[in-house]
């Protein structure tokens, strides 16, 4: 037996039991191992099916271009699909992803254009945008858009739904997958529960994403927003593909425990896998601690193989730069903002306020550091080495509005985020990182509380 063609290799991946990382939880856990596709994950499957759609309904024809806005695997999947069919490929990626995802695409033969992470989506710089505007500019090309594209959730519907009910003899219990464009969570949750009502499915979403919120509140809340670094999972915008309704729960997580998590795959299951694969065993396994029973069955998506990381998560002195320490334990945002009674006032000063009224608010408070808000967001900060530094060389500043000498707004961090973490992002930069509670309210988190959660 042979395959005419490598997209033919692509489905039946196989399960395979975790037994270390998941130590002491009740019940069965299964990986869904997708790098077992050509690939090497998972987007093989929505690839082939949303060229073979469009194929079918004309809008792809003979010599056509396939342009697509991808986190590196989708454009991996389409670029061996154009391969075997005759196509061109043009791919738009965010600055975070990984230069071997680069690397591996433009070995593919693929033209690759990369985009900056932190723009709104609808900003022309976004890869959404640049994807979109050259599928308008060139003839004879299509845009397959795997957000909004249900050919994505329906390859899932059709294969790995009916692989994975097979694969446990229907005894699967709970189905875990992180979300980003809705397709494999969704498009396998509808299959399953179309076999059992009672299939529990678990969204595995990241800190910096709207979906966890937006499950729970049906609010889209842009302040849930902020960049995070782990590649694949969450998002800023809501993809068609995401049906919410065909999703459980939502475990928030880490990006360090994720990268942790995705370290201990390869060190003690022998699975060398991507990043978003530590967020989905890690989230899962956290809901699992809870909420699985003797005789459960819970099998978990890992999309993706370790190649593309190997410069990031797999590279020790990137983690240490990143302050991504495996040995230690350390206190958590949440800690840090507990111990200053969480009650802490945090000032800000309004973008039109003058520069001297800032100086005056940062010396009757005695801070260092203080936000900048317009219309309660934040926009920009100020420094007192900043404000320094301006005004010696040119007092008459005083006078102007603060929005003409700020720095970039501080970033928001997760409050799981770990003082590790923190650290690693503050620095001449960044002065400070701000941290939004459960109720909404925002903290302050500086070098001084830094140090003082150290000497605890």
């Amino acid at each position: 037996m042979y395959y005419n063609s490598i997209i033919e290799a692509i489905g039946d991946t196989p399960l395979v039991k975790l037994n270390s990382v998941s130590k002491g939880i009740k019940g069965t856990i299964l990986a869904k191992v997708e790098y077992f596709n050509p690939g090497n994950s998972m987007k093989d499957r929505m690839a082939l099916k949303m060229i073979e759609d469009a194929e079918k309904n004309g809008s792809l024809k003979p010599g056509g271009t396939i342009i697509e806005g991808t986190s590196g695997n989708t454009g991996m999947g389409l670029a061996l699909v154009a391969i075997a069919k005759g196509y061109k490929c043009i791919f738009t990626l965010s600055d975070k992803q990984s230069q071997e995802k680069i690397d591996i695409l433009r070995a593919m033969g693929a033209e690759v254009i990369v985009c900056p992470t932190n723009v709104e989506p609808e900003d022309p710089r976004s890869y959404y945008s640049v994807a979109k505007k050259l599928h308008k500019d060139i003839p004879n090309s299509i845009y397959p858009n795997q957000y909004d594209n249900l050919s994505n959730t329906a390859a899932h519907y059709e294969t790995t739904g009916p692989e994975i009910w097979q694969q446990t003899e229907g005894k699967i219990t709970h189905y875990a997958a992180g979300v980003g464009t809705g397709g494999s969570m969704c498009g396998t949750s509808k299959y399953l529960k179309e076999q059992n009502p009672d299939v529990i499915s678990v969204g595995i979403d990241s800190y910096g994403s709207v979906f966890k919120k937006y499950k729970e509140t049906g609010i889209f809340d842009k302040n849930e927003i902020y960049p995070y670094m782990t590649e694949g999972i969450g998002e800023d915008i809501l993809p068609k593909n995401v049906d919410f309704s065909l999703i459980d729960h939502f475990v928030k997580v880490t990006d360090k425990d994720a990268a942790i998590m995705t370290r201990r795959l390869a060190r003690e299951e022998g699975l060398f896998v991507g990043w978003s694969c530590g967020s989905a065993v890690y989230g899962a396994l956290e809901y699992a601690k809870e909420n699985l029973q003797e005789g459960d069955t819970m099998v978990i998506i890992l999309p993706d193989h370790g190649t593309r990381y190997l410069a990031k998560v797999y590279n020790d002195s990137w983690m240490k730069n990143h302050g991504f320490d495996e040995t230690r334990e350390y206190a958590t945002a949440k800690d840090i903002i507990t111990k200053k009674n969480g009650a802490a006032q945090l000032y800000s000063v309004e973008k039109g306020m003058k520069v001297g009224e800032v100086m005056r608010v940062l010396n009757q408070e005695g801070i260092d550091q203080v936000p900048v808000v317009e219309n309660n967001e934040f926009v920009g900060s100020v420094s007192t080495t900043k404000l320094l530094e301006k005004l010696i060389e040119d007092p008459n500043l005083r006078d102007k509005p603060v929005s003409e000498i700020m720095d970039d707004p501080m970033p928001f961090v997760a409050m799981d985020n770990t003082l590790d973490v923190l650290s690693s992002m503050i620095n001449k930069n960044n002065k400070a990182v701000l941290v939004r509670d459960v109720t909404d309210q925002v903290h302050i988190i500086t070098q001084h509380d830094l140090l003082a959660a150290i000497s605890n």
